[in-house]
């Protein structure tokens, strides 16, 4: 099964790799247009797992603050999703 991630009628990501957790795809960080991305300083911590590091994303002039986000180190018991991109309900997720 194919995932797309879609913004502003732009793919932002397509994976057939992704991790589903709490509802969300995680997609491989190399199947996302990291150039769509741009860093914030804005963190949230889970408690099981971990801190999130968050991007807004930008495409055909649509702007999803905090749209994606990534455990860059997460807890051992969200191994799984380590270098895996999520996004916010800002971006339209969807199973091809």
């Amino acid at each position: 099964m194919t995932v797309v991630a879609i913004l502003g009628g732009q793919t932002i990501a397509r994976s057939d790799d992704t991790v589903r957790v709490d509802g969300s795809h995680y997609f491989p960080i190399d199947d996302v247009r990291t150039e769509l991305l741009v860093e914030t300083r804005h963190r949230t911590l889970c408690p099981w797992k971990g801190v999130a590091s968050y991007w807004t994303v930008e495409a055909d002039g649509v702007v999803a603050e905090r749209g994606a986000w990534i455990y860059r180190h997460p807890s051992p018991f969200a191994r799984r999703i380590r270098g895996r991109v999520a996004f916010s309900s800002g971006v339209q997720v969807h199973e091809e």
